[in-house]
């Protein structure tokens, strides 16, 4: 598509509510600060009641931001840096939280852990995931292995996947085409296409939902290189799900995934085929029985991953499955004592020169007190069982008290928790290095920090954490794989801040500052900040804007094993959205980067420039 083109459709789009007239939009305020949130102690909560600053991506979130998947969204919140987010589709994407490590961060769907057992750092695959099938995400940052065990150290990202429609039949069909182009080479060829549709429904006490996406990428290169050679990367996901609801007070749901990309890379060998395809399939179940104060509710899964790959080192296959089971119970006290006791069951598998295997079975107990003067109290324990290295025990205490005022409130938080990550089985048995006698990785985070909401139209929160890591594992001089005594400390500050002058008006900014010391820390930013703002000209039409600041950061040269420094870079975002259809037929515009700032994200690995979608979505 031809740069002029797509210029005078974002200019038809945009232009069509300028001159619209404006409209209210109450409900707007309600959902942005008058949140309920879940995962900081699984009890649905008022954000004023919680000790955390939590990050709610809602779905409103989600449809301003069609087109951009979910490591876009994901890295534009504080505190979290997604390396490979901003370049080519399919670049191994690393998650660094609070200064922490990828496998630091704790990834959950729909109540259930997911991480690939066969692969090094025992990590979830953002790439895996199409973002027209989520409803919402919940991010907490900070230590919570108490409520959700081994890997929540610096943050857990708890994904919610859209539920059946109570209409007997709907459905959602999106499609979008767009660039895919460098900052030097401008071409606005159509490099990018994605599709998704979704139908669903009830009828009576049964309910199903059947959705498919897929994504396709070309024109860019994984690796900047002298030939620059295209890397193509193609996406295919489908999900089905049924329920019933036995009684008003007891449903099951049974859902299956299968999930499959296939991506070109640049390896050392330029004439070796350098494609790697990866498969996951996974089966579950939830359910939930409620009477009255007290409910039970059950969340299983079966996951299994397939990794080929054929490249510089000849064909290559790794195999790995893992089965989770989490079971508890909540009891509401005289409504103040809000109470969890469950018991988390996981069994990871993986083949490498054999099969191998560990299993983990931990009981855990959470309390959340609400005071009717202010103070609010979550306290938790957990006991870590690991068949390979025995017993483990975090805990923690996170008081915080709410001083109501005329407009608002002003809230004071503080915590204190300890947390964990297991090794993973190539740690443990994997063929170079493994040592079945490693201890899990310890940390300790403590927090404080103050809330502030007025008038439905301002909240502003700021928060201090400190982190010790010890027992980190690490390699010895004959690569073995050991605990490393040396102690890791991160420490920074966050600060949110949303802001709601105009029904049809909001901003959003966020800023971090993090500093890690005792290693070199790679890919994290020490400044970094986002302000987004939205404006909703008519009924009909709305756009954001959003500015992204990453400041200097260092990254490894790993043909001198020598850090290099990268220097910060700002990147500026436009979307522009058009009901022609109201409630039914929907167009947007997105152009990123629109400055076509020239910067590099990670070490010799290629950056989107300029780059434009256009799409629709239709719901029925």
């Amino acid at each position: 598509m031809k740069k002029n083109h797509l210029w005078l459709i974002t200019a038809l789009v945009a232009g069509q509510g300028i001159f619209a007239q404006q409209i209210q939009q109450d409900s707007l305020k309600v959902q942005q600060l008058d949140e309920v949130v879940v995962s900081d102690s699984k009890f649905e909560l008022k954000r004023e009641n919680s000790g955390k600053t939590v990050i709610k991506i809602t779905a409103e979130e989600m449809q301003r931001n069609q087109g951009r998947t979910v490591a876009d969204i994901i890295n534009t919140k504080s505190g979290i840096e997604i390396a490979g987010s901003r370049g080519r589709d399919g670049d191994v994407l690393g998650v660094y939280a609070r200064g922490g490590r990828g496998r630091q961060v704790l990834i959950i769907i729909d109540g259930v852990r997911v991480a690939d057992p066969s692969t090094f750092s025992a990590e979830y695959d953002l790439r895996l995931l199409s973002p027209s099938t989520i409803e919402s995400i919940e991010i907490i940052k900070g230590a919570a292995s108490t409520l959700y065990g081994t890997n929540a150290v610096t943050a857990v990202i708890n994904i919610t996947t859209k539920k059946s429609s109570k209409k007997k039949m709907a459905g959602n069909f999106e499609t979008s085409v767009g660039t895919n182009q460098t900052a030097e080479d401008q071409n606005y060829n159509i490099g990018s296409i994605q599709n998704s549709a979704n139908v669903n429904g009830t009828l009576g006490k049964f309910n199903y939902g059947v959705d498919f996406s897929n994504r396709y990428k070309s024109g860019l290169s994984a690796a900047v290189t002298p030939e620059n050679e295209e890397d193509v990367f193609s996406n295919y996901s489908t999900n089905v799900r049924f329920g019933y609801q036995f009684t008003e007070r007891f449903g099951v749901q049974l859902y299956g995934n299968q999930t499959k990309f296939r991506n070109e890379y640049d390896a050392s060998l330029a004439e070796a085929p350098n494609v790697g395809e990866n498969e996951q399939q996974r089966v579950g179940v939830s359910s939930e029985f409620d009477y009255g104060k007290g409910s039970v509710h059950l969340n299983a899964a079966y996951t299994d991953y397939e990794s080929m790959a054929n490249d510089t080192f000849g064909e290559s296959t790794t195999e790995g499955n893992n089965w989770v089971l989490d079971v508890y119970h909540k009891y509401v006290f005289g409504e103040q004592f809000h109470t969890i006791l469950g018991v988390n069951y996981i069994k990871d598998e993986a083949i490498f020169a054999e099969e191998v295997d560990f299993t983990i079975v931990d009981p855990y107990a959470n309390v959340v007190y609400v005071s009717d003067f202010g103070l609010n109290l979550n306290a938790g324990a957990r006991l870590n069982n690991h068949s390979e290295y025995g017993n483990h025990f975090v805990y923690n205490l996170n008081p915080s008290y709410v001083f109501d005022t005329n407009k608002g409130y002003i809230k004071l938080m503080g915590s204190y928790a300890t947390s964990y990550i297991t090794p993973n089985l190539t740690q443990l048995f994997g063929a170079f290095g493994g040592n079945p006698d490693l201890e899990p990785e310890e940390n300790t985070t403590i927090e404080a920090g103050v809330e502030f909401k007025l008038n439905n139209t301002l909240r502003i929160s700021t928060v201090y954490f400190d982190r010790s890591e010890t027992n980190a594992i690490g390699y010895d001089a004959n690569f073995t794989t050991i605990n490393v005594a040396d102690e890791i400390d991160a420490n920074g500050v966050e600060v949110e801040a949303t802001w709601l002058p105009l029904s049809n008006f909001s901003v959003n900014a966020n800023y971090t500052f993090t500093e890690r010391k005792g290693d070199n820390a790679i890919r994290i930013p020490k400044h970094k900040a986002n302000v987004s703002v939205w404006y909703q000209f008519c009924e009909s039409t709305n756009a954001s804007l959003s500015y992204a600041y990453t400041g200097e950061r260092f990254d490894t040269d790993f043909s001198t094993f020598t850090d290099v420094a990268l220097d910060p870079f700002s990147i500026l975002n436009l979307s522009v959205q058009h009901e022609l259809i109201k409630n039914k037929l929907n167009v947007f515009v997105n152009a990123d980067n629109l400055l076509n700032e020239d910067y590099r994200e990670l070490l010799g690995f290629t950056t989107r420039g300029r780059n434009f979608r256009v799409g629709l979505s239709l719901n029925l």
